[in-house]
């Protein structure tokens, strides 16, 4: 009887470690050289990048590498000099380059990365592409989508997703009318056909919505994206929202129903008393998501972060 008891104590501790290790499990801890924005994570092989937003003042894109998923370390940047076609398009732009979003396709590592300069909607998105990340070989595809100051969208923030029959599409945007959407050739990974409006928050003054990041997983497009503003430390109001849609051109519906072009979005991460204004979300293989948020604790300093993406009964994300 004493053996048996033993026994049983035995496996409900192993239960209970085990229920604390799959909780623990699903909030990555990430160690190293953590600062990054708006980050867009991928794996090649054994190793995991994350690429972000440049350094202000300095040129180029961040790169984050890690061995193992939590150790992360810097690696040299991308565009340590800006390519000189950008100033046709953008004269003033910032010596960064933001928002990078990194996909694997055909073959092929696709970085779109975004040259503005804050505030301004004369914009633009170019591609970057490689058989190899770790080679650091990248081949210059030049211009994807620009916006103007007459435009009525701002082409920042691109995000490639791959619909079910295997097309490429990109949505972008950043405040003015919200989150386009548009077919992209197989070939060049540049547009082709109508551009579609799949976000607005027309009741809110400047329509602050950016950040799109579209994932398909069991019959629905998955739409998240970063409401209200970032880029204020821990005065930040980022959080991240969600739709959903049987067709990538929408329309996307929340939890209440309701249509993300008339204001809707079921909020995912609005934050905590440490982490301030989530947001800039990338999901990755239907069950990792990355974002940035402001450290309270160590003077707003944007933060990555890593969680396990969940999904509840009802097929809606969840950390």
């Amino acid at each position: 009887m004493k053996k048996v008891k033993k026994i049983s104590m035995l496996f409900v501790i192993v239960c209970l470690l085990n229920i604390q290790l799959t909780a623990s499990a699903a909030f990555w801890n990430v160690t190293g050289e953590k600062m990054i924005h708006d980050p867009s994570i991928i794996k090649e092989g054994n190793s995991w990048y994350v690429f972000g937003t440049g350094e202000a003042g300095k040129n180029g894109i961040r790169v984050l590498k890690s061995d193992n998923g939590t150790n992360w370390y810097t690696t040299p940047v991308i565009f340590p000099t800006a390519l000189s076609w950008w100033k046709t398009y953008v004269p003033n732009h910032e010596t960064n380059q933001w928002a990078p979003d990194i996909q694997y396709y055909n073959g092929r590592y696709w970085l779109y990365y975004s040259v503005s300069s804050f505030g301004s909607n004369t914009s633009l998105i170019g591609l970057l592409s490689t058989h190899s990340i770790n080679s650091g070989q990248w081949r210059d595809d030049g211009l994807v989508v620009r916006s103007t100051s007459s435009s009525n969208f701002n082409a920042i923030d691109g995000d490639l997703v791959i619909d079910k029959d295997g097309n490429p599409w990109l949505s972008y945007g950043s405040f003015w009318s919200g989150i386009k959407l548009t077919r992209l050739d197989k070939n060049t990974m540049k547009p082709t056909g109508s551009v579609y409006s799949i976000v607005s928050r027309p009741n809110i003054p400047n329509n602050p919505v950016e950040a799109p990041s579209i994932t398909y997983k069991d019959g629905y497009y998955y739409l998240f994206v970063s409401f209200d503003r970032c880029c204020q430390g821990v005065n930040s109001t980022y959080k991240i929202a969600y739709g959903r849609s049987k067709n990538i051109t929408g329309p996307y519906l929340d939890k209440n129903g309701v249509s993300m072009m008339n204001g809707g979005g079921t909020i995912l991460d609005a934050g905590n008393d440490r982490w301030k204004g989530p947001g800039h979300q990338d999901v990755y293989n239907n069950n990792v998501i990355v974002r940035h948020a402001y450290d309270a604790e160590n003077n707003g300093l944007p933060t990555l972060l890593i969680n396990d993406l969940n999904w509840d009964s009802q097929g809606w994300p969840t950390y």
